[in-house]
C-alpha cells in the first residue's frame, strides 16, 4: 500500500548524496566513518541526506549493504539529535518487484523516501509508456514516497521530458524529481506545474531538486525546492550558505558566492567519486577510495583537486 503520510518532511535546502566509505584493504563497509560523515554534514547545515545514490556507489553494493548504510545513517542522525532530518534512499532495481522489495525493506531501515531511476537496461524496449507504467506501479504500492531521479548519464540516455514528469507528479505518492539532467528550463516547467515547495511559498509539498551544486542559485531562481549535490559532501557550508543567502533576499552576496562554489565544484565533478573521496580525505581527514573497478587517483591528481577546490574550501573553513 502506498504511503499517505511520510515519517519526516522534506525541507527546502541542501541535501548530500552521501558517499559510502570502505575499508581501504578489504573494501568492507566502514560503518563508523559512514556515521561520522552523516553527522558532520547535518551539523554543517544540510537539511537531509541521500544514501545509496550514484555518489554512494549503489551499483557496487548489495541489497544488505544498502540497508546497513541506511540503518547506520539513521542511527547516527538520531544519536546526534537530528531525529527530524529525513533520509532518502536510492532504491532503484531493474524491476517493479525488486524496487518495491527494496523500498519496503528500506522503510524498516529508517528511510523516509525512495529516489528511483527510470528503467533502462532493456533500452530498446523502453518508451514513455513503459516509464510511466513503471513509476505508477511502484508508487501505487511503495511504503516510501518516490522522488524521480532524472539522470540520463546513468540510464543509457533516458531523459524524461517535462510532460512525462508533470504527468507523474499527479500521483499522490510521487513527491519530487531530482534534475541531474541540469536542465533548468525543464525544472522550471515542472516546478510551476506541480506547485513545488520553495523558500518563498509553501507550495503543494512537491520537491523540485537541482542535481548539482554548481547551479544552486539558478535552481532557486527557477522555482526549485533544494539541491541534492555530490559537492555538498565536501563543502556543505558553502552550499548551504549560497542557498540561504538567496532565500533571505541577499541576491548579490549569493551570486558572488555561487561563482566561488561553481569554480570549486568543477574539479570534483571531473574527478567524480574518487575525487570527492580524496577531497574529503585532504580537507576533513577521512575518505579513502571507491570500490573497484573505479580507480584510485595518483598523487598528482589528488594535489590538483586540492588546489582546484582551495578557494571554496577557504570559504568553507571561514563559515
Amino acid at each position: 500500500m502506498a504511503a499517505s503520510t511520510p515519517r519526516r518532511a522534506l525541507p527546502c535546502g541542501i541535501y548530500a548524496p552521501t558517499v559510502t566509505f570502505f575499508d581501504p584493504e578489504t573494501e568492507h563497509l566502514d560503518i563508523p566513518t559512514i556515521k561520522k560523515h552523516a553527522q558532520r554534514l547535518v551539523r554543517d547545515g544540510l537539511v537531509g541526506l541521500v544514501t545509496m545514490g550514484s555518489n554512494g556507489e549503489a551499483v557496487h553494493c548489495t541489497r544488505d549493504e544498502k540497508l546497513a548504510v541506511t540503518r547506520a545513517t539513521r542511527e547516527a542522525l538520531d544519536d546526534a539529535g537530528f531525529a527530524s532530518t529525513p533520509i532518502i534512499i536510492g532504491a532503484t532495481e531493474g524491476s517493479v518487484r525488486g524496487t518495491l522489495e527494496l523500498s519496503r525493506l528500506a522503510a524498516d531501515a529508517g528511510a523516509d523516501y525512495a529516489l528511483v531511476l527510470p528503467p533502462s537496461y532493456y533500452r530498446a524496449q523502453i518508451d514513455d509508456e513503459a516509464i510511466v507504467s513503471y513509476y505508477t506501479a511502484v508508487a501505487d504500492a511503495s511504503p516510501l514516497p518516490l522522488i524521480i531521479y532524472n539522470y540520463p548519464g546513468a540510464v543509457a540516455g533516458v531523459d524524461l521530458d517535462s510532460d512525462v514528469l508533470i504527468a507523474l507528479a499527479r500521483h499522490p505518492n510521487i513527491v519530487g524529481t531530482k534534475f541531474t539532467c541540469g536542465n533548468t528550463g525543464k525544472l522550471t516547467r515542472v516546478a510551476q506545474a506541480a506547485d513545488a515547495k520553495t523558500p518563498f511559498s509553501d507550495g503543494s509539498g512537491y520537491m523540485a531538486f537541482g542535481g548539482m551544486c554548481d547551479f544552486t542559485l539558478q535552481t532557486l531562481v527557477s522555482g526549485g525546492s533544494g539541491i541534492i549535490a555530490g559537492g555538498a559532501n565536501v563543502m556543505p557550508k558553502v552550499c548551504a550558505r549560497v542557498w540561504n543567502l538567496c532565500a533571505e533576499g541577499k541576491r548579490d552576496e549569493a551570486e558572488a558566492l555561487q561563482k566561488v562554489l561553481s569554480r570549486g565544484d568543477w574539479p570534483l565533478t571531473k574527478a567524480a567519486i574518487a575525487g570527492t573521496k580524496q577531497a574529503i580525505q585532504s580537507y576533513h581527514g577521512y575518505g579513502g577510495y571507491p570500490r573497484r573497478p573505479l580507480k584510485r587517483l595518483d598523487q598528482a591528481r589528488v594535489a590538483a583537486i586540492e588546489e582546484g577546490i582551495r578557494e571554496a574550501m577557504d570559504v568553507e573553513k571561514s563559515l
